[in-house]
């Protein structure tokens, strides 16, 4: 994650059901469907103001520390996130063995 989203909190917002970081008054987030302990990631997006920024994978990585933080497990059905856990082999561990792509990973 670049230095400049590091003290960036994220919030869990309910009533949207997504994770966010807000940076400098824009959104990065993740839509997520919630159930017993496990957290489906579905959609990640950034605001058009934070393109290339590197906010989205932010909000990924802040998102997946919130999961393994809170014993939950992953389903990443989400593309982004699917790619960001190929690239970055070691978030695997919290990730559902019953993914349907576990195998993938």
């Amino acid at each position: 994650m670049k230095e400049q989203f590091k003290d960036i909190e994220l919030q869990k917002n309910d009533s949207k059901k997504r994770f966010e970081i807000e940076v400098d008054g824009h959104f990065a987030f993740i839509n997520f469907g919630e159930k017993a302990n496990q957290i489906a990631l579905v959609h990640t997006e950034a605001e058009p103001e934070l393109a290339g920024t590197g906010a989205a994978s932010a909000v990924v990585e802040k998102t997946l520390e919130w999961i393994e933080s809170n014993d939950k497990t992953l389903l990443p059905f989400c593309p982004f996130v699917f790619s960001y856990i190929k690239k970055h082999p070691e978030w695997k561990r919290i990730v559902d063995k019953g993914f349907v792509a576990y195998d993938k990973l």
